[in-house]
């Protein structure tokens, strides 16, 4: 990402270029999946689709990926590497126990033509982890203080009393399922059949190893149920917020 016209969105020569950058930082030939991150709406998607097709064919990736597309665009997306013979395999979106907004209609046109999700955010920007106390400020260091990062701008829409004490009262339900309030957000996102898997990010080892206590944990269902009620009220859920934002305004 740049400020220059070629240094934003889907076209041909960005890809072209961004896979190569890419390439040479990781010091790799190839990668197993490169994700085309937000929908763009300046370039022609039969453009992108293709620049992505010749990613492929030249051996620099072997699957193709998107990332918070709407479900029509998705769609539209499949189609065309159908035509093309690329393999379209996943979407990465955001998605946790309380940011909701893909399972009206991503979900269901992913699972009919056969991607996966590969989610981020699974706890919430943190906010699911119960280190948040309603009423208190945020712990030193964490997300909610990062003036100078963005952490805490992106953060503040759940820095609300309402959602925080919700997430509260997770905690009993957390210690019957024998987890941490981090491995319950989690366990109730991988027990999603669509999620092939979850993008983490810790600061320390100690969080590592916690979140990987919900690796192979399958919730009660009535568990995961009176979890969706408690936070249902704070629960985003709208299908429009799946719409990619125009970076070029």
């Amino acid at each position: 990402m740049g400020e220059g016209p070629n240094e934003v969105g889907l076209s041909r020569k960005h890809i072209r270029e961004g896979i190569d950058a890419s390439l040479r930082r990781l010091q790799l030939d190839y990668v197993d999946l490169y994700q085309a991150h937000r929908y763009d709406y300046e370039t022609p998607l039969e453009e992108t689709m293709q620049a992505f097709a010749d990613v492929v064919r030249s051996g620099k990736a072997l699957y193709i990926g998107v990332s918070e597309w709407r479900a029509e665009e998705i769609r539209e997306a499949k189609a065309l590497a159908e035509e093309l013979h690329v393999p379209l395999v996943s979407n990465q979106p955001q998605y946790s126990a309380i940011y909701r907004v893909i399972e009206a209609e991503v979900l269901p046109t992913c699972r009919e033509l056969g991607l996966s999700q590969v989610v981020w955010s699974p706890l919430g920007q943190g906010v699911l982890t119960g280190k948040y106390q309603p009423g208190q400020a945020p712990p030193a260091g964490s997300r909610a203080t990062d003036e100078a990062g963005g952490g805490a701008k992106f953060i503040s829409r759940l820095m609300r009393d309402d959602v925080l004490e919700r997430v509260q009262q997770l905690r009993p339900l957390a210690d019957e399922a024998g987890l941490s309030m981090a491995g319950l957000a989690l366990a109730w996102v991988l027990q999603e059949e669509n999620v092939a898997s979850a993008i983490i990010g810790a600061t320390r080892p100690e969080q590592v190893r916690d979140n990987v206590q919900a690796v192979g944990v399958r919730l009660d269902p009535a568990l995961k149920q009176r979890m969706d009620e408690i936070l249902a009220p704070v629960t985003e859920t709208d299908p429009a917020l799946t719409k990619s934002p125009n970076p070029r305004g």
